[in-house]
């Protein structure tokens, strides 16, 4: 059986947005940019030295009325992730990422510190953490997982983002089947002008099974969202499929429609379609 959770939104969000931790004058701009989750980043988007003050901006930022945000926190092996974790039951936080997660231990601490209707979004980014992917998409309190992209290539040495990262990319899709949860986060693209290559990695993404992916600039985020956005042709047969369907009874087991059998498994795929556009 399929998981719930309370945070409706982020389970459908597409287009996730960071936000520098250290930059709260960026805040409200990212939360009327479009995007359909905003990630206030402690970890990569803040230096070393910056950690502490970007702390207690955020703790001013988030102790304020407002929208609810995501919080990417720093990994649990640094020397910043306890502090980090006292931020989690600020008001505004409805969703936390850790990032390097590799065991279901380290989500359980995440979690104790958060409000009890905040998600866990756990970032698979090492080889660690993908050889765990099933067990912290079944840990407690996970919406979704999401791909480290950059930092999973660095790891392996792998070169290359697109047939070079197909099997760990498949391997997210497959833990979060088996879990009953959301469809993974994609990684970032990391060139924030080439609006047609962010549209095409959005695309690709979308059809191994992603639901949704990060952006690291507001500029990406119509290209993400229409990648993820069924196109007029798809929805134009899903129209057909569930008219024929209606027109034969709506209990055939198997119809043509185009010169093409229509069975069960393709009316779900009709209704999925016809779902997410609505979404």
């Amino acid at each position: 059986m399929d998981q719930e959770h309370p945070n409706a939104s982020f389970a459908a969000a597409c287009a996730w947005l960071f936000v520098p931790a250290d930059r709260p004058e960026r805040l409200a701009k990212a939360l009327a940019s479009g995007a359909d989750a905003v990630i206030v980043d402690l970890e990569d988007a803040v230096a070393e030295v910056a950690k502490r003050s970007a702390r207690e901006q955020l703790r001013e930022a988030l102790g304020a009325p407002g929208a609810r945000v995501c919080v990417r926190i720093n990994a649990a092996d640094t020397p910043h992730f306890e502090q980090d974790l006292a931020l989690l039951s600020l008001p505004r936080v409805a969703a936390a990422m850790l990032p390097k997660a590799c065991s279901a231990q380290d989500l359980s601490r995440v979690r104790a510190a958060m409000p009890h209707d905040a998600a866990l979004l756990p970032i698979v980014e090492s080889a660690l953490g993908l050889a765990a992917a099933r067990e912290l998409a079944r840990a407690p309190g996970v919406l979704r997982l999401v791909f480290g992209s950059v930092d999973f290539q660095q790891d392996l040495g792998i070169e290359g983002d697109d047939e070079a990262l197909l099997f760990a990319r498949s391997e997210l899709v497959l833990a979060s089947r088996l879990a009953g949860i959301g469809a993974p986060v994609d990684g970032v693209t990391l060139s924030t002008s080439d609006l047609a290559r962010i549209h095409a990695d959005g695309v690709r993404a979308r059809r191994l099974g992603f639901g949704a992916k990060l952006c690291i600039h507001p500029a990406q985020i119509a290209p993400v969202r229409e990648a993820f956005a069924p196109d007029a042709a798809a929805l134009e047969w899903a129209h057909g499929v569930m008219q024929a369907v209606e027109a034969a009874g709506g209990g055939a087991g198997a119809i043509r429609y185009r010169n093409e059998m229509v069975d069960r498994p393709v009316i779900e795929r009709a209704r999925s379609l016809l779902s997410r556009a609505r979404a």
